[in-house]
């Protein structure tokens, strides 16, 4: 960290690589609009790395996983807010690249699929997402050269889309999915929550009730199997 207390603040991957390295580098990957979500990943990360090592938060709106009609340009961001969490929660530097860093030939001709795993689920209503997200994360991972990367188990699909991408593409990084952190009332913690009308709201926090019975009635079955 700077001697003030904070992340160091870099935009170029040159910045990056002309950073000393000391010990293992762990890196996590955000969009900015930083919560405590992010932070718990922040901070096993900062766990994982050790006081020898050092964390890397990125902070990157990916045009590419955004579709047609989605939320790009009203999509959050608030990049002093997040260097603050960031520097909470224990990160060595920021790295906060513009798009002309990341993609400096324009928009890219050759990009990583996600083939058919990308198609279900979440990709059968959002064509072309998980590709965009696969390509960035590629990027990334090329750009920070971690030695680990820290991404939530909310985003059930892209993490396991990232370790396919990360096993098949040789990639040498070990991937870690940290738990979901969720608000008090049992949703996800998101940085597009704020989207939410009320209704919405208690729309959706159907689903994290659906899992918590779901796993009361498991853990009660496996209670009575214990016993008999």
């Amino acid at each position: 960290m700077t001697q003030a207390g904070k992340p160091e603040l870099l935009h170029t991957a040159a910045d990056l690589a002309a950073r000393p390295r000391t010990g293992r580098r762990a890196v996590v990957m955000t969009m900015g609009a930083l919560h405590e979500g992010h932070g718990t990943l922040i901070r096993a990360a900062r766990e994982k790395a050790g006081p020898q090592g050092e964390v890397v938060v990125t902070v990157f709106v990916n045009p590419l996983q955004f579709g047609a009609g989605e939320d790009l340009d009203r999509y959050p961001r608030t990049l002093d807010a997040d260097v603050e969490l960031a520097a909470s929660c224990g990160a060595d530097v920021v790295f906060a690249p513009s798009v002309d860093e990341v993609y400096p030939g324009g928009e890219p001709q050759v990009r990583i699929t996600a083939g058919p795993m990308g198609e279900r689920l979440e990709g059968a209503f959002r064509p072309g997402h998980f590709d965009g997200m696969l390509t960035v994360v590629g990027k990334l991972l090329h750009l920070t050269r971690p030695d680990i990367a820290f991404y939530g188990q909310k985003d059930a699909q892209q993490l396991a889309l990232i370790r396919r991408m990360v096993r098949d593409l040789n990639f040498g990084v070990e991937i870690v999915g940290v738990p979901t952190v969720r608000e008090e009332d049992g949703l996800a913690l998101s940085s597009r929550n704020r989207y939410l009308s009320a209704d919405e709201r208690r729309t959706a926090l159907a689903l994290s009730r659906a899992l918590f019975a779901g796993r009361d009635r498991l853990a009660a079955l496996e209670a009575l199997r214990a016993r008999a």
